[in-house]
């Protein structure tokens, strides 16, 4: 009895001491983690449009350069159906949410009211690119996934107005139409350059969301 019970003992001191194999808990698998409460309220408010899009995954590239909260958008809603986008890469969800309805309200409806057909393309000249302004040191809102450009739009009939033969184009038509979408976009981002603003722009519309109310 006594050599059992000092057999015992010792089994018991070893596995206190870790001396004996023991089973190493399993991890629970890794997840993502959720989106912030801002950017969770964004993507609600983008889906409730109506816009076709994919929440992007946190990326920082480089020192100043980043894709946070983005999503990458496949298709957005008009008054009476969905019309593309090409050209289009990361863009912030604060962006995409004022994107989303500036192309409805701002364009869709401008060409179906001024050109007779609706909007079924916009082509744009990108959005993500880890640049600085242009002759300035600050890097530009397009290296946080802030900005877009915007290139020409394609109708539901065929026609495509570009920025860059239709601003001082020979249609009425077109060049009114233009001058509309880009107002419109001046009550909707806090940034917007074009045609007008300097050579650079000269074939597109630039806009960002900013912080102040910069329309040219």
């Amino acid at each position: 009895m006594t050599r059992a019970l000092a057999a015992a003992g010792l089994l018991l001191a070893l596995a206190g001491c870790s001396l004996l194999p023991q089973r190493t808990p399993q991890r629970p698998p890794a997840q993502r983690p959720a989106p912030g409460a801002d950017t969770a309220r964004c993507l609600a408010a983008l889906d409730s449009s109506g816009a076709r899009f994919v929440a992007l995954p946190d990326r920082i590239y480089a020192p100043g350069c980043q894709a946070m909260g983005a999503v990458r958008i496949d298709g957005l809603a008009g008054d009476r159906g969905t019309f593309q986008l090409s050209g289009l890469g990361p863009v912030a969800c604060p962006l995409a949410q004022a994107f989303a309805g500036w192309a409805r309200f701002g364009v869709d409806r401008a060409a179906r009211q001024m050109l007779g057909s609706g909007l079924a393309r916009i082509e744009t000249m990108g959005s993500y690119a880890c640049r600085p302004v242009a002759g300035r040191g600050r890097m530009s809102a397009h290296a946080r996934a802030e900005a877009i450009d915007i290139g020409g739009f394609v109708l539901e009939d065929g026609r495509r107005i570009s920025v860059k033969a239709g601003w001082n184009g020979a249609s009425d038509q077109e060049r009114a139409f233009l001058g509309t979408v880009h107002a419109s976009a001046c009550k909707r981002f806090g940034t917007v350059l074009g045609p007008a603003y300097n050579a650079a722009h000269a074939d597109h519309f630039h806009v960002e969301l900013g912080n102040g109310s910069f329309c040219r």
